[in-house]
């Protein structure tokens, strides 16, 4: 199950998500932490925002400068604050599957309503007063436990949420017919040990192999990706080049095999691949926000039985 309180699906202002400050905001936000992380009144003025309630609670207020303090250092709260202005993760609402309970003030309705109608198993409930302050705002631990109840020992759904990776040879039917069969076999199994190799490296689960091509799952995006890199590099010690392709979602357990749209999409991305290249969906993309990896936009892509279109990227780390 998971239960969000006053979510964020944006960090910065786009016409079709207006809730989240602007890029302006944003520098005029980071330059105050940059320049005044640390001072009491910096921190009091964080304290009457969040906490309007005890804005004139002294206990509270020193209280919550020290946690702050202690909490990060001033480069710290800057990356931390950076990530969330990066965060864009409204592709990846539809993929859950799970029990959700999104909790909200009322100045925060209309970005909670944005994200709840875009889960399909969301509940949203809002919660009085002004204190956005988690541990401080009436009624969520009451509204959380009548959520934990009610999903208690509900059935295990049949889905999991994953990453797949799928590569494949380029030039595969040309080489084989260069090398003759005996030759391309060898080669063939040369290649898969060395991608089995990355795959017990990255904590891949090897998942299919149908001819030269790898199907493969991840607990991880970010291990996912540096994985598809790797196979990218080790296999040119053979001479040969692959083609990779990544997708995050919810799969369907078939088994011990995975199913269903999630790894539809991450086919189609990995048929869009170019040679030497390692692309991935928006999804995947901003899944790993912070992880350094870096992209190159791809527009976007029709994918074969897939209804929308997909915006991918090229990993250029």
């Amino acid at each position: 199950a998971l239960a969000l309180y006053n979510p964020v699906a944006k960090g910065v202002w786009a016409p079709e998500y207006p809730f989240a400050p602007t890029a302006d905001e944003w520098r005029s936000e980071l330059a105050e932490i940059r320049d005044h992380w640390g001072e009491p009144e910096f921190f009091a003025q964080i304290a009457r925002s969040i906490a309007p309630s005890r804005a004139d609670d002294p206990a509270f207020l020193a209280w919550f400068a020290k946690n702050m303090r202690t909490g990060a250092s001033p480069g710290a709260a800057l990356a931390v604050r950076r990530m969330a202005r990066d965060v864009d993760v409204r592709d990846v609402l539809p993929s859950i599957r799970v029990p959700t309970l999104v909790l909200h003030l009322a100045g925060t309705a209309d970005e909670s309503r944005y994200v709840a109608e875009r889960i399909p198993t969301a509940r949203r409930v809002e919660i009085a007063g002004a204190d956005t302050a988690f541990f401080l705002a009436s009624g969520v631990v009451d509204e959380l436990e009548r959520f934990v109840k009610s999903v208690w020992g509900a059935a295990e759904p049949q889905t999991v949420l994953s990453t797949v990776l799928f590569t494949d040879i380029v030039g595969s039917t040309e080489r084989a017919v260069q090398l003759g069969d005996r030759r391309w076999a060898e080669l063939i199994a040369s290649h898969h040990a060395l991608v089995r190799r990355q795959l017990d490296r990255f904590r891949g689960r090897e998942l299919d192999t149908a001819g030269d091509g790898f199907f493969a799952s991840f607990d991880g995006p970010a291990r996912a990706i540096r994985c598809a890199c790797a196979i990218n590099e080790v296999v040119r010690e053979l001479d040969l080049d692959v083609r990779a392709g990544l997708h995050t979602g919810e799969c369907e357990l078939i088994g011990e095999k995975l199913g269903g749209i999630a790894v539809n999409i991450g086919a189609r991305v990995a048929a869009q691949a170019g040679t030497g290249e390692v692309l991935v969906s928006s999804t995947v993309k901003d899944l790993v926000s912070g992880s350094g990896i870096q992209f190159e936009d791809r527009g976007e892509h029709e994918l074969k039985g897939i209804s929308e279109a997909w915006r991918l990227f090229r990993v250029v780390r």
